[in-house]
């Protein structure tokens, strides 16, 4: 018998594929499209799509062949499904496919359910969960429309192949209750094998679904051994609290010390906060009880405001380099309160400060710094921009000796006019004129004056001359010359330099009118800047840039230390440099040279990313200077990377050299195997005491996860193929 697609709509609930169909002769598909109810209007549609449809005396309405039903986001097909218009009983013989979303699928060989299809059994039924997680059963029995029993189980994320190949992984047990509602899995009689070999057995066991983002539980162990806390153990158990907040407990038990570690989230309406902490009873420390904690946070404000703080505290300068927490040797904290437009630019600040390094103490240090600031731009004011800037400052320290103990504060304000034109022959000119107000008020430091305060006029302009050209292979290539003259007056004043003893010298700030950090050191007098910008641009993606400057003065400048590049009469040669591709290359490059050629200070960083290869390395060389307190030489190198071998292997390593030494400084390798289904970490670093109160340390660890239920698996990259 020949049949043709058919397709109707019913105004019925997913529960009846047909409410009110009289009990009459078989019907052809036509005559069951006439007669399909639309009467009840709170019931949801429900398409139905099949070969051939037809009706029966007995009330039965059959579907056969690619039989296909949509209801909402629910998807099901089979080879057949049969309705019983007076029992409410739906069977569908398969192949069986029911989906719903992208959050659950169910094969099965044949199925009864009830008209709602809360209830039923589905038998040799095979659930598949966030496409990750398969429950493969016998049967699998449908209860309140909530609840999936399955009988006699395995579950796995691993592919499994119709080699008869055993996954990976398994968990076999002889019970298993989905809850879709909390989104739970219940296994009863539980073990888990490892290539058909049982590692675990659990007479009890849950563990979330893949499509739950949030519960209750623990969450992947992690072994390690540290030649300071010996062999040790984390285990993180995760505690949600509302639908706003959480908390994260890991104790870490070793046999050198007792710790737990400690996370709480809070999110709010208008931002969020988290805490990161732990609380020690080890051997290795001079204190019974260390510990730490971070706080960080942000929160939007009315008038466009935003607060955010980044607190830090710990009980002693080695806990954190201890237990591999973080590698600072200053612990900055800050609350601020800021707002940014395109016109503005405020801020009001709290800093404290903690130092960590050896033979510094916090006494002697700007331990406390408040701040308030707030810069404002107006367009279109005598044909340019008018910036001002109102600046309050002030810094203590716990010390009240003489000198080491001194306070500062201070109050600078200044007003900016900027102005630009682009010439008819493409030359660019501008002239800039600025005023600024100084005045500082300092205590505990008998070598200055108490309060001193001064003006300082500026004036400069500058030209610059963009030429470009297009070569025969589609590269563009910009030359562009510079060349400032600048003029500021006023007096040095009588006040200590807190803030501008470290001054960098770079492509960013050679037409500056002053190149101190803050406002207690300004160039002063006549001088000059000229440099010279290269790029070139290609068509495959290809980018370099290249920007060589100097500085002249006419009197010498003798707030700059050597080591700056700017002291003297006449500045360091500046040659920076830049190198980008679309394969993810980027290199950056920085040096100044003296008249001798020798180098004074360079920086280099180079990093590349793609689907292989993550690298982050860099290089930085700066020459001893004691006013800059570096009493020898730093050269540094240090390489952060991975690799990804294969499919699934990558090699990771990170290393730190200090090439003045010969000696290496911190170094580590890693090694991971990741597939669809698990994902196996080992590590091993070692870091070299640099300080008679930093230990050198050795740590291995390890870690396991099996994907799919608490740790998402949805790169494909991973995957392993059949066959």
């Amino acid at each position: 018998m020949k049949t043709f697609p058919t397709l109707f709509l019913l105004a019925a609930s997913t529960a009846a594929l047909a409410t009110t169909l009289p009990a009459s002769a078989q019907q052809s598909t036509s005559v069951a499209q006439q007669q399909a109810p639309s009467t009840a209007s709170e019931l949801q549609n429900v398409v139905l799509v099949a070969d051939a449809v037809t009706l029966t005396a007995e009330g039965l309405l059959i579907a056969r062949g690619n039989v296909e039903a949509l209801s909402g986001d629910i998807r099901l097909t089979a080879k057949e499904v049969i309705y019983n218009n007076e029992t409410g009983e739906i069977r569908l013989t398969g192949p069986i496919r029911i989906t719903q979303g992208d959050q659950a699928t169910v094969i099965a060989s044949a199925a009864e359910l009830d008209s709602e299809l809360r209830n039923g059994i589905i038998h040799s039924a095979r659930l598949v969960l966030a496409d990750q997680v398969q429950l493969a059963a016998t049967k699998l029995t449908r209860s309140d429309g909530r609840y999936n029993v399955l009988d006699k189980t395995t579950v796995s994320s691993c592919h499994v192949c119709t080699t008869g190949e055993p996954p990976l992984w398994q968990i076999r047990a002889r019970r298993v209750v989905h809850d879709q509602l909390e989104k739970q899995l219940y296994f009863d009689h539980a073990s888990v094998l490892v290539r058909d070999i049982p590692i675990f057995y659990f007479p009890h066991l849950r563990m979330p679904d893949p499509t739950l983002d949030r519960t209750r539980g623990f969450l992947i162990p992690e072994f390690n051994h540290s030649t300071l806390l010996g062999y040790g153990v984390k285990v993180p158990y995760f505690l949600p609290w509302g639908t706003d907040k959480d908390v994260t407990l890991t104790p870490y038990l070793s046999s050198e010390t007792q710790t737990l570690e400690f996370r709480y989230r809070q999110a709010f309406k208008n931002g969020g906060l988290e805490f990161n902490g732990a609380l020690s009873n080890d051997t290795i420390g001079t204190k019974k009880t260390r510990g730490y904690v971070f706080a960080e946070g942000l929160f939007q404000l009315r008038r466009d405001f935003k607060l955010t703080f980044d607190l830090k505290a710990v009980t002693d300068d080695t806990y954190l380099t201890d237990y591999d927490y973080a590698d600072y040797d200053r612990l900055n904290s800050d609350i601020k309160i800021t707002r940014s437009s395109r016109t503005e630019n405020t801020r009001f600040a709290l800093y404290h400060y903690k130092t960590l390094r050896e033979g510094e103490s916090d006494d002697e240090i700007p331990s406390l710094v408040l701040k308030a600031e707030t810069e404002r731009r107006y367009l279109n004011i005598w044909g340019g921009e008018l910036r001002t800037n109102i600046e309050a400052h002030g810094h203590v320290r716990r010390s009240t000796d003489d000198v080491v103990g001194r306070d500062v504060t201070r109050a600078n304000a200044s007003v900016q006019w900027l102005g630009d034109w682009t010439l008819g022959n493409g030359l660019r000119t501008g002239v800039t004129g600025a005023l600024a107000f100084d005045a500082y008020s300092t205590n505990n430091d008998s070598t200055v004056s108490s309060f001193d305060s001064g003006l300082a006029p500026s004036l400069a302009a500058y030209l610059r001359y963009p030429m470009s050209k297009t070569a025969d292979n589609g590269a563009t290539y910009v030359i562009e010359p510079v060349a400032q003259i600048a003029w500021t007056g006023g007096d040095n004043l009588d006040i200590a330099n807190d803030e501008s003893t470290a001054v960098e010298f770079d492509e960013g700030n050679l037409l500056s009118l002053s190149r101190f950090p803050s406002h207690d050191r300004r160039e002063r007098g006549l001088s000059t800047a000229v440099g010279l910008n290269w790029s070139r641009i290609s068509t495959t993606g290809w980018r370099g840039n290249l920007t060589f400057g100097q500085v002249f003065r006419q009197d010498p400048e003798t707030n700059f230390t050597q080591s700056s590049g700017l002291s003297g009469t006449s500045s360091d040669l500046l040659v920076a440099g830049q190198i980008s591709n679309q394969d993810g290359l980027l290199f950056t490059g920085r040096a100044i040279f003296d008249t001798r050629g020798d180098l004074d200070k360079a920086a280099a960083r180079i990093g590349w990313t793609n689907e292989t290869l993550w690298l982050d390395a860099s290089y930085i060389w700066l020459e001893k200077d004691l006013a800059e307190s570096r009493a020898s030489d730093i050269s540094e190198l240090t390489f952060d990377g991975s690799y990804r071998l294969n499919r699934h292997w990558t090699g990771l390593m990170d290393w730190r050299f200090d090439a003045v030494s010969g000696e290496t400084s911190e170094a580590g390798v890693g090694l991971e195997y990741r597939n669809e289904c698990l994902r196996v970490g080992l590590s091993l670093s070692r870091r070299f005491s640099t300080s008679t109160n930093v230990q050198s340390s050795t740590r291995v660890g390890f870690n396991v996860a099996l994907l799919g239920f608490s740790v998402n698996s949805n790169n494909k990259s991973y995957d392993r193929k059949c066959g």
